[in-house]
This record gives structure tokens, C-alpha cells and sequence, in this order.
């Protein structure tokens, strides 16, 4: 009885460790999936296309750009503001160069502050949505096309903002 006994608790603690550790796999693709619906944590939303009902009030979006330390690039934004009416499509560029002497592949990740404005901040268009090879010393203007979804002029909650920041970092990509 009591061989039966360890051998189902050894199961039973097998199985456990075995759902712990997919669970821990799946926790990033799951927190991401649901940032991206919620627009939790800044999370932006991506969009096919500004849905034409554009409306009387403007944001201000600045952009903002960092790189990992151990990636040897120089980012910047092109510009460091502009004013945007809100369900109109916009245009931003970022500048990244290389400061090596080889090839090096980059990935940026984004978000957008206040958080609560992230599910509301679309983009049709962006180099964060794959992964960027540099030449050595090249220099490449990266554009990102996005527009605030018209439902922001409607949302009470988040009548405070009147700015809006995008924010990218470069990290090396390991792929």
C-alpha cells in the first residue's frame, strides 16, 4: 500500500512541476496578448488603416527613443513632437545607425504613456514589428505611421490627456 501510495504522490508532484513549467513558458506570450487587447501597460494596438472619423480634438505625441547598452547603435526620434487630430493618420521617423564595423540585427519594443491611452494609440505601419539588420555605420530612417482611434474623444476617462509619449527601445535581436 505504501509503494502505491509514493508512486502516485511522485505523479502527482511530476504533474504539478510539468503545469508549472509550461505555465511559466506561456506567461510572456500570455501577458502580451493581453496587454495588447487591454492596452494595459502601454500597449498599443495595431491597425489596418485610420477609420475616417476624424475629430476636433488634438494630442500632443512626443517620441522618445533608448537603446540597450549592449547594442552599439545611435536612435533618435527625427522629431521630438508634432500635433495630432485625433482618427487622422500621422507619420513619425526614427534614425538608427550602426556604430560598429559589422552587421547587427535589432529589435525594438514600444509603449506608450499615460498607460490608459495605449488602447486608443494605433499603428498601421512600423519598424517594430520585426526585427532590423544594420550594415556597418549605415544610417537608416525607420518611419512609424499610427493615428488615435476616434473612440478616445469619447472616452471620459481619459479627457486628462492632452499628451501622449511613444517610446521605443532597441535591444540586440538574438534570432
Amino acid at each position: 500500500m505504501s509503494d502505491h501510495r509514493n508512486r502516485n504522490t511522485a505523479i502527482f508532484v511530476c504533474a504539478i512541476l510539468v503545469c508549472m513549467t509550461g505555465l511559466a513558458f506561456a506567461s510572456v506570450p500570455l501577458y502580451r496578448l493581453f496587454c495588447q487587447k487591454t492596452g494595459y501597460g502601454g500597449a498599443t494596438q495595431v491597425a489596418i488603416a485610420p477609420t475616417g472619423d476624424v475629430r476636433d480634438r488634438y494630442i500632443r505625441v512626443q517620441f522618445n527613443a533608448d537603446v540597450n547598452p549592449s547594442l552599439p547603435w545611435r536612435f533618435v526620434p527625427m522629431q521630438k513632437e508634432m500635433l495630432v487630430r485625433v482618427g487622422e493618420s500621422a507619420l513619425a521617423y526614427y534614425e538608427a545607425e550602426n556604430l560598429s564595423d559589422h552587421d547587427i540585427k535589432g529589435m525594438a519594443v514600444y509603449n506608450v504613456t499615460p498607460d490608459k491611452a495605449g488602447i486608443y494609440f494605433n499603428k498601421v505601419e512600423c519598424f517594430c514589428f520585426i526585427e532590423q539588420t544594420l550594415p556597418p555605420r549605415k544610417t537608416v530612417q525607420m518611419p512609424v505611421s499610427f493615428f488615435i482611434d476616434p473612440k478616445f474623444a469619447d472616452d471620459y476617462t481619459v479627457d486628462d490627456i492632452t499628451t501622449i509619449t511613444l517610446s521605443y527601445t532597441f535591444f540586440p535581436f538574438k534570432g
